[in-house]
């Protein structure tokens, strides 16, 4: 018996894609599975019978589909636009980030000593004679007589000065590099030396400033915190040529002189009633390095005391700031 042929299929019909469109049509037999991944189905150029009414079959059927994966074929195209790289950045070498003005270093400032440099410029009890030695602590006379105030604010800075004896400021960049503090046994007087590095420009205007004191606060009135008044008085006091710049200033202080006039009463002994405070400041500027001391006593300090502080140091200071350079 014979067997018909087999019915050839039909071929499918041809997909084309519409004017305008950037998708690709399903391969013929595709299923509807692939729709996420192809695209939407699109239609022949002609409808099946029966259908013409009718979209095609994957076109409309789902138009939130369709729409959503027009959204992503965007974004990829966008991708695809910027590299590829998503949010990696610019492809490049990147420059560096500018540092704020606030941390950088200053071409100003001058080089520091080191501590070790800044200890060598100290003067000690062997240069200023038997009777000094190492500080046993603070005389009671700083808080009996300096621990006041004054109306005019120069006065009331220069009793500030004399009390924490921070004559360059109170910041770090101020602070002393080296400190010493010596007693003289015999007649109770104190003295204090600090070597201090700082912009030359600004010691000067500290420098220039004492100047001013023998004219601003020639002779005032300070109070204490019980309300009791002392007299001080301010003058000149003359300094070997030592640094590169200097300035010295003696600073009395007593009760108030009586209504004649007379001077207040000196006193070399260790009760403060009575008795007058007499202090040396002095600064000198060796570079951006500074040297100041306070030699204070009940009564008349030695002179002799403060020069040779006066010379000793700013001969060491300058030598210390020499080998410094040198090993720079």
């Amino acid at each position: 018996m014979q067997h018909a042929p087999a019915a050839r299929p039909s071929p499918a019909p041809v997909r084309r894609l519409t004017p305008g469109t950037t998708t690709r049509p399903l391969p013929a037999g595709a299923t509807a599975s692939h729709h996420a991944a192809t695209g939407p189905l699109l239609a022949a150029d002609h409808p099946r019978p029966g259908t013409a009414d009718q979209p095609p079959r994957g076109t409309t059927d789902h138009p939130l589909l369709a729409a959503a994966l027009a959204a992503v074929l965007a974004l990829t195209a966008s991708a695809c636009v910027g590299g590829g790289r998503g949010t990696e950045g610019p492809v490049g070498p990147v420059p560096p980030t500018a540092q704020s003005p606030a941390v950088l270093p200053s071409a100003e400032l001058p080089p520091v000593l080191t501590r070790g440099q800044a200890r060598a410029a100290l003067v000690g009890a062997d240069d200023l004679g038997e009777a000094w030695e190492p500080t046993r602590g603070a005389a009671t006379w700083r808080d009996e007589l300096l621990k006041a105030t004054a109306e005019r604010p120069d006065c009331r800075r220069l009793l500030d000065v004399l009390y924490t004896e921070e004559l360059f400021g109170t910041g770090a960049a101020t602070a002393p590099r080296a400190t010493a503090a010596l007693d003289d046994v015999d007649d109770g007087a104190q003295l204090h030396y600090r070597v201090t590095s700082y912009r030359a420009a600004d010691l000067d205007r500290t420098l220039a400033w004492l100047g001013t004191l023998p004219d601003a606060c020639g002779r005032f009135e300070a109070r204490d915190a019980h309300g009791a008044t002392r007299d001080v008085r301010v003058a000149d006091l003359a300094l070997p040529q030592a640094g590169d710049d200097r300035r010295g200033l003696r600073v009395t202080v007593g009760d108030p002189a009586p209504d004649g006039g007379e001077e207040p009463r000196a006193d070399t002994g260790t009760d403060t009633g009575g008795g007058v405070l007499t202090v040396d400041l002095v600064a000198v500027r060796v570079g951006d390095d500074a040297i100041s001391l306070t030699n204070g006593t009940l009564g008349t300090p030695a002179d002799d005391a403060t020069r040779t502080s006066v010379e000793v140091g700013a001969d060491r200071l300058t030598e210390a700031r020499r080998q410094g350079r040198a090993q720079v």
